[in-house]
């Protein structure tokens, strides 16, 4: 009864406002959310042999990340992009969550296999993170959380130091950019666990292994990587 009333009251709000796809500006139906189903269909899921590939360029000759997988393929003007955009951009946060929960089903069987013992977002500068009003990946996190049970911890670990945005650099100039910017701050708390770094797009993994480097050294066992999307550079 109580469903079938939230349906009928979803549908007269659809119908006073109407929401649309962030992709393609098309009218979303009432069980379509951020994006329609046809948008929804274009997500390109990787494979498991892309994945091996991405974790053995980005992150197995620096012995930091144990693991690592990615639910989608970032494509320019693509789907994937118009979300994220939106997030970041548009104070769209409620995208993260979804986001979040879309990774999660997508990745169900292997963070069930890490059996990690926490979700740690990966922070944003004070200064980056006043200017947007929060921390993108913090709602990734809590959509991959409210999915799998996993708790989320958003201070175990800093941004120090603030960093130009990466988007134009190569391999070598995002890791001189990133390097010393993370510190972890309650070492116990991670100390002897399994944690699971998040994060809403991993290019060259420089980030997510300057943050994993943090957490390590203050006596974490094992660090897993796991991004809504993955891009190839």
């Amino acid at each position: 009864m109580k469903s079938a009333i939230r349906k009928n009251l979803n549908r007269f709000l659809d119908f006073v406002l109407p929401r649309f796809c962030v992709h393609c500006s098309k009218k979303l139906l009432t069980e379509e959310y951020f994006i329609c189903t046809g948008c929804h269909e274009e997500l390109k899921i990787p494979d498991d042999e892309f994945i091996k590939s991405e974790f053995n360029r980005k992150f197995a000759d620096k012995n930091i990340v144990s693991g690592f997988s990615s639910a989608f393929v970032f494509e320019k003007d693509g789907v994937l992009q118009s979300m994220i955009h939106s997030l970041k951009y548009n104070q769209n946060f409620k995208i993260g969550v979804y986001l979040g929960k879309l990774t999660a089903l997508e990745l169900q069987s292997k963070l069930d296999l890490w059996k990690p013992d926490m979700l740690v977002p990966v922070p944003l500068h004070t200064l980056k993170k006043t200017e947007r009003g929060y921390n993108q990946s913090f709602y990734i996190a809590n959509g991959i959380s409210s999915v799998t049970g996993i708790p989320v911890s958003k201070s175990v670990i800093k941004r120090i130091r603030f960093t130009q945005s990466q988007t134009t650099m190569n391999l070598e100039e995002r890791q001189e950019n990133i390097s010393g910017a993370f510190k972890c701050v309650d070492s116990k708390k991670v100390s002897g666990k399994k944690i699971i770094l998040v994060d809403d797009v991993i290019t060259t993994g420089a980030t997510t292994n300057e943050a994993a480097a943090s957490l390590l050294a203050s006596g974490a066992e094992k660090i897993y990587a796991v991004s809504s999307a993955i891009a190839e550079y």
